[in-house]
């Protein structure tokens, strides 16, 4: 009978083994992701908390390792975390504290997700003086608009939209170019520092018409250079070609005044 009281104690032992063995990491980011590593982060499993709706609450418990040859004073991180279809469903925020080199630190983090998370991604926001060049390139949110509104405008010859729009620009001087059709076009320095805070606005307002304007009754407008006019049509040239008008469809008229041609 006492071959049994064996077999069941070697059960036993190797469940006492598979407990002790340390959980691997889900996921460990080393930071730059090209050249010297600086930094290894080691996220373990992010455990859910508690839910509320699509909205999940996590906590992961979090070891920093100073690769670099130099203390670390700070060093701030936000993090971005995506689901299996790689779509960003939340972000936190991560800082560490005068760690030396080859020093760890642990802490726990939280964060607020809509789903479930799969994968992580660092974005520096505060480091050494030695390592800024690391950091994202700063931008500016400003508001460009123009009178009339509905202009093409270009940021250092690149295409950025129909005015009113929102862009993004880099501290430094940039030139606007503002083009509307039937309108004279022009430009716009803009210089922006460092310092500089996102949520100002521009206008621009573009120049004299360069051709005469219909308003229609349903709201268009065509503009062109006004050939002939009758008590029942308009005849304007638009880009070469003679459009005849009915003067019922006619709202408005603007014409502009022209040097008479030379003889």
């Amino acid at each position: 009978m006492r071959v049994p009281r064996i077999a069941i104690w070697c059960v036993a032992l190797v469940l006492v083994v598979a407990a002790s063995a340390k959980e691997p990491p889900a996921q460990v980011i080393v930071w730059p992701s090209s050249g010297p590593p600086v930094l290894r982060f080691s996220f373990a499993k992010f455990k859910e908390t508690s839910a509320a709706g699509k909205q999940h609450n996590y906590t992961s418990d979090v070891t920093a390792e100073n690769l670099w040859s130099k203390q670390i004073s700070q060093a701030q991180f936000t993090f971005y975390v995506y689901d299996k279809a790689k779509i960003r469903i939340g972000d936190g925020y991560i800082s560490i504290n005068d760690v030396s080199p080859g020093g760890v630190v642990k802490f726990q983090t939280f964060i607020s997700a809509s789903g479930t998370i799969a994968l992580l991604e660092l974005v520096p926001k505060v480091l050494p003086t030695e390592l800024q060049s690391f950091l994202p390139v700063k931008t500016i949110s400003i508001t460009v608009n123009s009178v009339p509104q509905g202009a093409d405008v270009k940021i250092d010859g690149a295409s950025a939209g129909t005015t009113p729009k929102i862009v993004q620009v880099t501290p430094g001087k940039h030139v606007l170019t503002f083009t509307k059709e039937g309108f004279n076009s022009g430009t716009f320095p803009l210089d922006t520092t460092p310092d500089d805070v996102s949520g100002g606005s521009i206008s621009y307002e573009l120049g004299t018409a360069a051709h005469d304007t219909l308003e229609l009754r349903d709201g268009s407008v065509l503009s062109g250079d006004v050939q002939s006019m009758s008590a029942t049509e308009v005849i304007v040239r638009v880009a070469g070609t003679d459009q005849r008008v009915n003067r019922n469809q006619v709202r408005r008229i603007v014409l502009i005044q022209r040097e008479p041609p030379s003889e």
